[in-house]
């Protein structure tokens, strides 16, 4: 169901800015032009369909922040837009537990505002662990995280912050101060580091201002950043999410390395890279696939390139769905290579019949025209040691099945029984 965001602004103009980036952050405007209003459509709506409300700070019956405070009485994260820039008004809203304020001062705040709406409702997958921390620190940064729809943590001691780590993989960072119980901050940064890089973890160190000593000890032990106390509001959150953005950034260049444009299925290399140190476990057996689409460059002639990617987009599909507890990667034009850990040699093979059979059963249509495709698998089930081996040894076994007609599964145990009858 599509998130929706409550906007309460009188300005037309500001009120059509707004809503347009609601809608591109692909979320849905719920409007209002002033607090009476605001009240109703919400009492209309079911509250937990609100990601957040986006709130003008002078309404023609609000003209001092009340709406702000319905907002937040309705447990809805709030973020506030204003004419006034003056102190006073700054004051007033920062004073209230509000996600964030906005000046409506040029293009490039409503820009700000559009990467804040896409970062709360991804804040919501996101965990960060509050760590050596005063009481009354730990309560007011666990406050200004939960506005932004973060998970948090909270930890006293080296080792919690660790056990939480392991046991909770949403953790992108890690705030630490002085206060740990067991262990001094810089040590606990080094041993984080040693487990996580910085692309992984971003480690925040808190220290008291006028002690320049220690932020350069935390960040020489491994620290992406830190914070001197005291800190603002402001400060604080643009800190967590640079941070987290430059974590994301880091994901997403990675993702695409090793993902295939087209498919959506990983490549050659991140099969390599994932599965290099594979090793035969003698309790568990394993099996690798080389799947190759039948007299595919055809389709590609008759029909044009665009009707050759939709068919490898949809078997593609296919082999996502069925294999999903496997690592199934493209390995180049039509070939596709399925590794499936713990499967027995018969299973193995039937699930790979189900794909075979699934994929002859698919109908594409090109300008009027109809046509299908069909796959030969080479399937090993006794693996080496050595993937580069496997593949090779399963890319045989495809050659044999192409050579005996297409269409066809060729295992390594029906090949050796063949060369049994054969040598008998």
């Amino acid at each position: 169901m599509q998130s929706k965001v409550l906007v309460i602004e009188d300005s037309k103009m500001a009120m059509n800015i707004v809503i347009k980036l609601v809608e591109k952050a692909g979320l849905e405007a719920v409007t209002a032009q002033s607090l009476t209003e605001a009240r109703y459509v919400f009492s209309q709506a079911m509250p937990e369909s609100f990601l957040c409300a986006i709130v003008d700070y002078n309404l023609p019956d609000a003209v001092n922040g009340q709406a702000i405070d319905f907002c937040l009485e309705s447990i809805l994260p709030t973020i506030v837009v204003t004419g006034r820039m003056d102190a006073t008004t700054r004051n007033s809203v920062l004073s209230r537990e509000v996600v964030d304020y906005i000046p409506k001062e040029n293009a490039q705040t409503y820009d700000y505002l559009s990467r804040l709406l896409g970062r709360l409702e991804r804040n919501k997958h996101i965990g960060i662990v509050v760590t050596g921390q005063d009481r009354r620190s730990a309560r007011h940064m666990v406050s200004l995280l939960k506005r932004h729809n973060f998970n948090t943590y909270e930890a006293s001691t080296a080792a919690q912050t660790q056990q939480l780590l392991r046991e909770n993989h949403n953790i992108k960072v890690v705030i630490t101060g002085a206060e740990l119980e067991d262990q001094n901050s810089t040590a606990l940064i080094a041993n984080l580091r040693a487990d996580y890089t910085k692309e992984q973890l971003a480690i925040i160190s808190v220290c008291e201002r006028g002690n320049d000593m220690h932020s350069a000890r935390y960040i020489k032990s491994g620290a992406n950043d830190f914070l001197l106390k005291p800190y603002c509001h402001e400060e604080f959150l643009c800190r967590i999410s640079q941070n987290i953005e430059l974590i994301e950034h880091v994901e997403a260049l990675t993702s695409m390395a090793h993902t295939d444009f087209l498919t959506g299925l990983v490549n050659r290399r991140y099969f390599f890279d994932k599965l290099s140190a594979m090793v035969p476990d003698s309790d568990r057996a394993h099996a690798l696939a080389m799947l190759d689409l039948d007299f595919f460059k055809a389709i590609n002639d008759t029909y044009g390139h665009d009707a050759g990617d939709e068919v490898l987009i949809r078997v593609a599909g296919i082999l996502k769905q069925q294999f999903d507890d496997g690592v199934v990667a493209r390995f180049g034009g039509e070939e596709f290579v399925v590794f499936l850990p713990s499967t027995p040699p018969k299973l193995a093979f039937k699930r790979l019949e189900t794909f075979r059979r699934d994929v002859e059963a698919l109908n594409f249509t090109h300008a009027g025209q109809t046509y299908q495709v069909s796959t030969s698998v080479g399937l090993l089930t006794v693996l080496p040691e050595a993937l580069n081996v496997a593949v090779s040894q399963a890319d045989e076994l495809l050659y044999q099945a192409k050579k005996a007609g297409r269409n066809r599964i060729v295992s390594d145990i029906a090949a050796a029984r063949q060369r049994i009858q054969s040598a008998v």
